[in-house]
């Protein structure tokens, strides 16, 4: 079995003060996440070593967007987004 059998998905925007590394402005950016949460129970056709690993299982957050565009008028150059964590447990 995948991991992704044990989670369901789900996308979702959470709003981050980040600022320009170029411009050195701040602004509240939508920075888009995906949300896995533990499923209530193990497919049926699932191995011992299957209920094992879903047993340690816990629900995350992963960061989808590695990169924004400044929201500057006079700036919008494209930077990396370094301040937060690409993965946040629940």
């Amino acid at each position: 079995m995948e991991e992704r059998d044990f989670f369901t998905e789900k996308d979702e925007l959470k709003p981050a003060n980040l600022y320009c590394p170029f411009c050195r402005q701040s602004a509240s950016y939508d920075v888009r996440w995906r949300r896995r949460t533990k499923r209530a129970s193990l497919p049926s056709h699932a191995s011992q070593e299957d209920r094992m690993k879903f047993a340690k299982a816990r629900s995350y957050l992963v960061r989808i967007d590695d990169t924004l565009n400044c929201k500057n008028q006079r700036c919008r150059k494209r930077f990396e987004i370094t301040s937060l964590q690409t993965v946040a447990f629940l």
